[in-house]
């Protein structure tokens, strides 16, 4: 049994999937970016980081607001992965991707238990 209190389930819950949306986004975004052409990549990857960017700025609010490790997890692996795009590495980028959404999944299952052991999902 996970032992939450309510409100940091919520959040938790509520981070974590708003943050495994973006994350999975980023993904497509990433491997779509590998079919752009040569003069379209880098305005492609331009767009890719800030929206990397923006997922991080909210992973890092999730981290504070819960306390829970897990988030700083999906953050250093977001670091990875945004310096990988930056280096024009999709493949690698798109691992430490994958690993953001686990990491960031974690706290939202363990959630989703509380909350459903509460009746309220």
């Amino acid at each position: 049994m996970v032992s939450m209190d309510l409100p940091t389930a919520v959040n938790s819950y509520q981070f974590g999937e708003r943050a495994k949306s973006g994350l999975i986004m980023a993904s497509q975004l990433n491997i779509a970016l590998t079919g752009f052409s040569e003069q379209e990549k880098p305005g492609g990857r331009r767009m890719l980081l800030m929206m990397m960017e923006s997922i991080r700025s909210e992973l890092q609010f999730a981290s504070g607001s819960t306390g829970r490790q897990e988030f700083q997890k999906a953050i250093n692996a977001l670091n990875d992965a945004i310096s990988l795009v930056e280096s024009n590495q999709t493949e690698p980028a798109s691992e430490k991707i994958a690993a953001a959404i686990s990491a960031s999944l974690t706290p939202a299952q363990e959630a989703w238990q509380v909350l459903s052991e509460h009746g309220l999902l």
